[in-house]
């Protein structure tokens, strides 16, 4: 399982334009890629599907929020706290996407997707706002990835699809070459 995680670091008391913008955005990206979409520290309350048909209301992205509530019917859409020691263990391993990774938790895209097909689990978050994620979350990631490979900062919107299309496009690339085919 591999989850877009969106860290809110606007406001955590009041639901912004830019907050809806970038679930709206993230929604169609993690549904035609495969991938789960979690919101860390949003301020909603609500069961997932309530809070993709409200959010679905006011936008006419991804077919007026049409994945987002396919996501949240197909338990893939998920509301997540801010966290206090640690990440729901569910989501796999917590990855910070950042263009200045650690040297000791770094791990490229194509290192990700050769684990995640092999079983293994990742919560890629992603931070919203000027600042990006907070240094703490930094250290509570396990690792570390530059899309890019070349320490280039993106928008984040535009981050968001290069995660999720450079990873399902390696992923796809060692299915095919060991003979797995999709």
């Amino acid at each position: 399982m591999l989850t877009l995680a969106l860290y809110n670091t606007y406001d955590v008391r009041r639901l912004h334009e830019a907050h809806l913008r970038a679930i709206a955005r993230s929604a169609p990206i993690a549904y035609a890629y495969g991938f789960h979409l979690a919101l860390v520290g949003f301020p909603f309350d609500g069961k997932p599907l309530d809070v993709a048909e409200e959010v679905s209301g006011h936008t006419t992205i991804g077919e007026g929020g049409k994945y987002l509530i396919e996501l949240a019917r197909g338990n893939r859409f998920h509301l997540l706290d801010f966290p206090k020691r640690g990440f729901p263990p569910q989501f796999g391993v917590p990855v910070a996407t950042t263009r200045k990774p650690s040297g000791d938790k770094e791990i490229t895209p194509l290192e990700l997707a050769e684990r995640a097909l092999n079983g293994e689990r990742f919560l890629l978050l992603i931070g919203l706002g000027r600042h990006g994620l907070p240094k703490e979350t930094f250290k509570l990631a396990r690792y570390h990835m530059d899309v890019t490979g070349k320490r280039v900062s993106l928008e984040t919107c535009t981050a968001i699809g290069a995660i999720a299309v450079r990873i399902a496009t390696y992923m796809e690339a060692l299915r095919w070459g060991s003979g797995r085919g999709k």
